[in-house]
């Protein structure tokens, strides 16, 4: 017997909607029986069936999304085979059962939900550079957002070329130690420059504080150079007074600890340093020592440091500068205002913290330039002035009394 027209297009939406849920799973699909090409499948679901076509798909998923964001307008019913007038939506895309027919089937499972907001970051990851932390916070990167990463070159202390004055300069320097005393004057000049080279590089963090969902310590390797450069004595050729060698471990934890006044405990942290000018006697200088450090600020304004250190004891055969820590100190206060964004000025000061009052102070002013535009507003370029009195300006001097004033230009923030 012949089968009737009507059974024809049963049949054929029968086979459409197999044909859907075998491509799609658990898609739910809409099935219209109202004329022969009535089987259709509607809104998202429809544009992920043009995998084919990579352009139309997206086109298909942008008016998708238009619709779905537009004012629903109302919508007369539309009747169907069986008479009825369910509501259907407004301009819901669709695509034949031919167009599903001509894709693959995936051999996944497809997910009934709909498609996720996709969010893509676009932008500078700022970090150790970030302005919104604190200059404490940026410089020992103890937050996450002020983390710069490991095994990055960073900047520690300033690195800076000044024109130096002194009341005095070292031409035979000595040493209590045995064979320690230059035998000749060299004819050294009063006025020379001074050349300093300071970086650090962070070799591991998150070694404590792994639970803390903002907090991270770190671990750093630091290294610091100064030389003093007699570049206006030609008639001695020039040479390099003598040059200091610093390399440092020092393992820095975050605190964010309330103290009086407003201030803030940040950091504590160890170090251990060497520090020693690389010369053969009789003017070979060196000597180690451990430290613990703290840092604390206030606002954006003041940052207070300080550090204390003991020396790691040597033989007296081999102890190059005996007393150094009487005359260079055993500790540190240094305090910091930031005047404004362009101006800071920094006070420290060492102390021997014994019986003889030794130590030395440093004032320093440091003054941005290259602020603006052409630098994206920030400079690391400082005019740097300086004037120190007392021990230890280098490691040669130890033991000899000073008055250095300095101008220059430093590198810092970097």
């Amino acid at each position: 017997m012949k089968p009737s027209p009507h059974s024809i297009r049963r049949a054929a939406a029968h086979i459409s909607a197999l044909a859907l849920m075998a491509l799609a799973g658990p898609l739910q699909a809409q099935v219209e029986t109202a004329t022969p090409a009535a089987s259709t499948v509607t809104g998202w679901q429809a544009c992920k069936a043009l995998a084919h076509d990579p352009a139309a798909r997206l086109a298909c998923f942008d008016d998708w999304a238009e619709q779905r964001t537009a004012p629903t307008p109302a919508v007369a019913a539309k009747p169907t085979d069986e008479g009825s007038s369910p509501a259907a939506p407004p301009r819901e895309l669709t695509v034949s059962p031919g167009a599903l027919a001509s894709q693959q089937p995936s051999t996944r499972p497809v997910d009934t939900t709909l498609p996720a907001t996709r969010i893509i970051t676009v932008g500078s990851e700022a970090g150790c550079h970030d302005p919104q932390y604190s200059e404490l916070s940026r410089f020992w990167e103890l937050e996450a957002g002020s983390d710069c990463g490991t095994f990055g070159i960073r900047g520690y202390r300033p690195i800076s070329l000044s024109v130096i004055a002194s009341d005095s300069v070292n031409t035979q320097p000595s040493s209590p130690s045995e064979g320690h005393t230059q035998t000749t004057a060299i004819d050294y000049r009063r006025t020379e420059t001074r050349l300093q080279l300071s970086v650090r590089t962070k070799i591991a963090q998150g070694l404590l504080t792994q639970g803390h969902p903002t907090l991270k310590d770190s671990l750093w390797f630091g290294y610091t150079q100064q030389s003093y450069w007699q570049l206006f004595s030609p008639e001695i050729s020039r040479p390099f007074r003598t040059t200091d060698h610093e390399p440092e471990l020092v393992y820095v934890y975050p605190t964010t600890l309330a103290l009086p006044g407003g201030w803030r405990l940040r950091y504590n942290g160890l170090g251990l340093v060497h520090q020693s000018n690389g010369q053969s006697l009789p003017l070979s200088r060196s000597w180690n020592r451990y430290y613990w450090m703290a840092g604390a600020e206030l606002d954006s304004r003041w940052r207070l440091q300080g550090r204390l250190w003991r020396r790691i004891s040597e033989s007296a055969a081999n102890d190059d500068n005996p007393g150094i820590s009487n005359y260079i100190g055993r500790g540190e206060l240094s305090l910091a205002w930031n005047k404004d964004l362009d101006n800071t000025l920094i006070a420290t000061a060492r102390h021997s913290l014994g019986s003889q009052a030794r130590g030395s102070v440093r004032l320093e002013w440091l003054k941005a330039l290259g602020n603006g535009p052409a630098t994206g507003g920030h400079s690391g370029l400082r005019l740097h002035t300086q004037l120190f009195s007392g021990y230890g300006d280098s490691l040669v001097d130890y033991n000899r009394r000073r008055v250095v004033f300095s101008v220059g230009l430093s590198l810092v923030d970097f």
